[in-house]
């Protein structure tokens, strides 16, 4: 996070043994960004359920983390059986870590996945009023489209080349260290 230096956390991948802190960050959005994120109102119930169900919808995700806590998301979501011509990003920060450039460097990390998978058209929605999801969508060079109360955004990621493929590769080495590191301090915390 060159340009965000300043944050005190670190953006990597959330494993699947971590679907906890996936789930503490969308309990502690304010109602309105829960409205954002989804679109609708939700309830902690639902969030359970749909944090829970992570690693079943074939979801990448990747998180900001600072001291041991999410405190902003980004979802990249499979819309067929396997990764293939089209996929879904979603996003969520909390309302103290807005405005600090965390969605947009989320968004980076997203439409890579999306192109080191082969993923031909990245869809993102979101309420016509959700200004900032449409701004991080701009600078993104997405292509948006406003229809029924809602505006979605098209992004058409590049090919996959060698670096980008070892730029994620090299990310998840670290990302799965900094992962275990976490889990032995929450272990050693606990005891």
């Amino acid at each position: 996070m060159s340009a965000n230096s300043f944050l005190r956390g670190k953006i990597r991948k959330l494993w699947p043994s971590e679907n906890d802190r996936f789930r503490s960050h969308l309990l502690r959005l304010d109602r309105d960004s829960r409205r954002m994120r989804f679109a609708h109102g939700v309830s902690d119930a639902f969030i359970d359920d749909y944090a829970g169900r992570m690693g079943d919808m074939g979801s990448i995700v990747y998180g900001y983390i600072e001291d041991g806590e999410v405190r902003a998301a980004a979802e990249l979501r499979k819309l067929a059986d396997v990764w293939g011509q089209e996929a879904e990003a979603a996003f969520s920060v909390e309302r103290t870590h807005q405005d600090k450039g965390l969605g947009t460097e989320l968004m980076g990390r997203v439409i890579r996945a999306a192109r080191n998978r082969g993923v031909q058209r990245l869809f993102m929605s979101c309420l016509a009023e959700n200004s900032k999801m449409q701004a991080i969508a701009r600078k993104h060079e997405a292509d948006l489209k406003f229809e029924f109360g809602e505006v979605i955004g098209e992004i058409v990621p590049t090919e996959a080349n060698y670096f980008s493929i070892l730029a994620e590769a090299m990310e998840d080495r670290v990302g799965y260290m900094m992962a275990v590191l976490d889990l032995h301090k929450r272990i050693a915390d606990a005891a």
